[in-house]
């Protein structure tokens, strides 16, 4: 059975200062599927955006950020049980930093965890440690995680749903005549180097993320797809009917 790793972003997750309930539920429904087919890991933002819908704190400052993070950990994990148990999908959270893959040791433990979680039928959830982590053990963006993930874990897929509904050829705010590439197998210094931020308050990444980790896993000689985290129609019908319509599919030329 192969195995995939989904990433999905606090602006998918979260919707006017609350947990977007529809979109997580579609998410959760998604995942059900998916495991008819595939092993897999769930990488997960939205702790700190989860955090402000209890306490409005100023999440610019490091540690308004920990504590929204600490708050938020337990209420987004409580809103996955809570749909998951619909489908008597058990559930593991799993909280790395960057230490983590940076240790063959540490890397082996969390490799383990998750394997023998999938091996029992458990679903992993995997955010970034922002409690325990320095600013200099974090990733910064869920896009890098999860790249790793996948890698580390031999996953032969990432999909990272996003607020995007794939990589254009020039900026679709400025360009109406901006066309989503479908395929691309190499990225440019520029590309991965480009200045833009992320569309909502509570995401760290945007898409020069997404491209950062899509060239990690093209140099490692893996796949990674990016799709619309709104409209799952994209993800359903490429994971599980195999038709590509929208999104782009990131890999190493054959």
């Amino acid at each position: 059975m192969k195995r995939i790793v989904l990433k999905v972003g606090s602006s998918v997750l979260t919707e006017q200062g609350e947990i977007a309930k529809e979109r997580m539920l579609n998410l959760v429904s998604l995942i059900v599927q998916l495991r008819k087919k595939y092993e897999v890991v769930l990488v997960s933002s939205g702790a700190v955006s989860s955090g402000y819908t209890a306490l409005k704190l100023d999440k610019r400052k490091q540690i308004s950020k920990k504590v929204l993070a600490a708050v938020g950990q337990p209420i987004l994990m409580s809103s996955y049980k809570k749909k998951f148990d619909i489908y008597d999908v058990d559930t593991a959270q799993i909280l790395l930093t960057e230490d983590d893959f940076d240790s063959r040791k540490r890397t082996e433990i969390f490799r383990q965890i998750i394997n023998t979680s999938l091996v029992n039928g458990i679903l992993p959830i995997v955010n970034e440690n922002d409690i325990s982590s320095t600013p200099d053990q974090l990733f910064g963006d869920n896009d890098q995680l999860a790249a790793r993930v996948t890698h580390h874990t031999n996953s032969d897929l990432l999909v990272i749903l996003s607020d995007i509904d794939g990589y254009y050829d020039s900026n679709p705010s400025d360009n109406p005549d901006a066309k989503i590439l479908k395929e691309v197998n190499r990225l440019t210094q520029k590309e991965l180097q480009a200045s833009h931020s992320p569309n909502d308050e509570f995401a760290t990444g945007g898409i020069v993320t997404k491209l950062v980790a899509a060239d990690f896993l093209i140099s490692k000689g893996r796949k990674m797809f990016l799709c619309s985290g709104f409209d799952l129609t994209t993800a359903q019908e490429y994971l599980l009917e195999g038709i590509h319509n929208k999104g782009t599919l990131f890999k190493p030329k054959s």
